[in-house]
């Protein structure tokens, strides 16, 4: 009798499961339910610098084409052709996507609003800490400041622009990471929280976290990771390098870092998003990108649809030992990855078994040239490769000119309104960047 009841209900179930799956999908369902799925992210449709991710087709097999009312701004592909202007009215543009299954067919628009033009650059910033002097003074945050990227003075005679004890917990900080917001008025910088001359390279607990918007008067917050997450940090051992990257998927500032556990060798990429006002994180840092050998100092950049992430990477033998190390990329789509190792060295020194670290990229104003640059910490060197597509790069390697011995930092670009406000503050300014008379 039992046998007959489980055979009866396996035969109904059976019957129930063939039923279901026979049942087609009718074309307005699928039109129906492609058309409400749709979605551009909200960090693209409020200030568009990138091209639209846009769907061709549906979850449920549905065809979408896509029509914008304004194609000198943004394709029928989602490619952004140009930005708004500096002044005047901003410029919105709606896209519409057509869903269709057969003979069914639903429209749907979304507004996007344009970003407006990059202002003139005009120069360089560079955020670092010193590699030299007396040790005490080493990891405090320093300026320097260029015309052409290659010849860089230091900011108030290469002395502290902010001194550590005011902004950190150890009382001092390494790998300053400084970025330009969204809005071209908003500057944000983060940076290692660490002591190496008092504390040494055991511990160090988390990092610091900067917002100005003058480049001058700065805001902060400390996050220790073992105290504000100790159920998923209840060991750390290092947290390493941190840098902030704009997420459109999210319309949020995305915090990056190394951390390392104790008695664990991994060492590993975590994320997390900003708060509003730049001092905290939202939520626990979750894991981000798994290096095969693990990684370090790694630099995110955006160029024509993938992200390119920078980092300071290894190979190891058989046994686990270290055989390379060097500066390597991978690649991703969006943000949550997932990350492309490309296993390939980008740097000059790699093959000659010389150390470098702390790369950083960026772009050279009016032009397509981007710069890879990378900290030689063994020798007090800093040098450079160049590239047109962030995959090939210039084999022989550049020096820069300059009056102070950077360690591991970054470089943004900036106007001459934002160098003349440097200059009142911090003395040092090249002299070429303040003539408002050039290139009028």
């Amino acid at each position: 009798m039992r046998y007959d009841k489980f055979l009866w209900a396996a035969l109904a179930a059976l019957f129930m499961n063939t039923t279901t799956r026979s049942q087609p999908v009718s074309d307005r369902s699928k039109v129906d339910q492609d058309v409400q799925a749709l979605v551009i992210p909200t960090g693209y449709t409020q200030n568009l610098h990138w091209d639209l991710p846009l769907d061709t087709v549906g979850a449920n097999g549905s065809k979408i084409t896509w029509r914008s009312s304004n194609a000198s701004y943004v394709s029928d592909q989602g490619k952004l052709l140009r930005r708004a202007p500096l002044s005047g009215g901003r410029v919105k543009v709606k896209m519409t996507a057509t869903v269709t299954a057969g003979s069914e067919r639903r429209t749907r628009t979304f507004p996007v609003t344009i970003a407006r033009e990059e202002p003139k650059f005009d120069g360089y910033l560079f955020a670092y800490f010193e590699g030299s002097g007396p040790n005490e003074s080493q990891e405090q945050l320093r300026f320097g400041a260029s015309a052409d990227a290659v010849h860089w003075m230091a900011l108030n005679n290469n002395q502290p622009v902010i001194p550590s004890a005011q902004i950190s917990a150890t009382g001092g900080i390494r790998d300053p990471h400084i970025l330009r917001g969204e809005d071209n008025r908003s500057f944000y910088m983060v940076a290692t929280d660490m002591f190496t001359i008092k504390d040494g390279w055991g511990h160090n607990p988390g990092i610091v976290m900067l917002r100005s918007k003058d480049l001058i008067s700065w805001s902060h917050g400390v996050i220790d990771l073992q105290s504000s997450y100790p159920q998923k940090f209840p060991n750390v051992q290092w947290v390493w390098a941190p840098q902030t990257i704009y997420d459109p998927d999210a319309g949020k500032y995305l915090v990056y870092f190394t951390v390392k556990l104790k008695n664990d060798p991994a060492l590993d990429f975590y994320c997390a998003y900003a708060n509003e006002d730049f001092t905290d994180f939202e939520s626990e840092p979750q894991l981000m990108f798994k290096a095969k050998y693990g990684a370090i100092d790694g630099d995110i950049i955006y160029k024509d649809g993938l992200y390119h992430f920078f980092y300071k990477g290894n190979t190891k033998d058989a046994n686990g030992k270290e055989v390379k190390n060097g500066i390597q990329q991978a690649i991703g789509k969006t943000l949550k990855g997932p990350w492309v190792e490309q296993f390939k060295y980008l740097d000059a020194y790699s093959d000659k078994h010389v150390s470098v670290e702390g790369s950083g990229v960026f772009k050279l104003n009016n032009a397509n040239t981007y710069i890879l640059m990378y900290d030689l910490y063994g020798n007090l060197r800093y040098e450079f490769q160049r590239s047109n597509d962030l995959f090939n790069f210039t084999q022989v390697p550049e020096s820069f000119t300059k009056n102070f011995n950077p360690r591991h930092g970054t470089v943004i670009s900036i106007t001459r309104k934002e160098a003349k406000k440097l200059a009142e503050k911090w003395a040092g300014v090249p002299a070429e960047l303040l003539d408002t008379n050039i290139n009028k």
